[in-house]
């Protein structure tokens, strides 16, 4: 689930998404102070909560950062308004440190490696096209699902006929203060703890 709230450029409305995909139809559905949005197969694709700051003191401006207390808060919210939805959010971080397990050449794309990447107990394939990518490194992985700092939103992909879930970053896809210019993913520490959660301000 992401959230998004700004004030000046749209109101006072907290703009839910709860799938990473944008459906190619919509049909929205008002319900007092909330429009669901359902994708052609009927399903809740987000919803738009209205006079937002009347259920919950909401700070930022963009991106919101997603907590058990909002997320009770917006549940509160959908009841109040008579929608009988029962939000399921992962609160697992999104950017998390992997290790490269394994890189092989992308069979149809010269520029391109498909990486095996560990992040403790859970097991990605990535397609990556930075140049200094190897195995045996430790790396910044921003998960399906993950927003980064550009706004974009990361999703399951498929590069060239092979799948891909995630992306190993560079310092200046996750905004890092005198990120290089140069491409290339960041390295990180031999002490960087596989698994742990990388901070990224979005």
């Amino acid at each position: 689930m992401n959230i998004f709230y700004n004030k000046q450029g749209i109101g006072d409305v907290l703009l839910v998404q709860l799938q990473t995909e944008t459906p190619e139809k919509i049909h929205p559905e008002q319900f007092g102070d909330v429009t669901l949005i359902k994708d052609g197969a009927g399903e809740i694709a987000g919803f738009n909560l209205f006079n937002a700051s009347s259920y919950a003191e909401i700070s930022g401006n963009k991106q919101v950062e997603v907590t058990e207390e909002l997320v009770t808060v917006i549940q509160h919210a959908l009841a109040k308004n008579n929608i009988d939805f029962v939000l399921e959010v992962d609160f697992s971080p999104k950017f998390v440190v992997g290790y490269v397990e394994a890189k092989e050449k992308h069979p149809n794309a010269d520029k391109l490696n498909v990486c095996q990447v560990a992040l403790g107990d859970e097991h990605l394939q990535i397609v990556c096209g930075a140049p200094n990518v190897e195995q045996g490194q430790k790396v910044v992985i921003a998960r399906v699902g993950a927003v980064m700092p550009s706004g974009m939103i990361i999703r399951d992909a498929e590069l060239r006929g092979v799948a891909s879930s995630g992306m190993i970053c560079s310092a200046k896809e996750l905004a890092l203060p005198d990120a290089p210019e140069a491409k290339g993913i960041l390295v990180l520490p031999e002490d960087a703890e596989i698994g742990s959660a990388f901070e990224v301000k979005a």
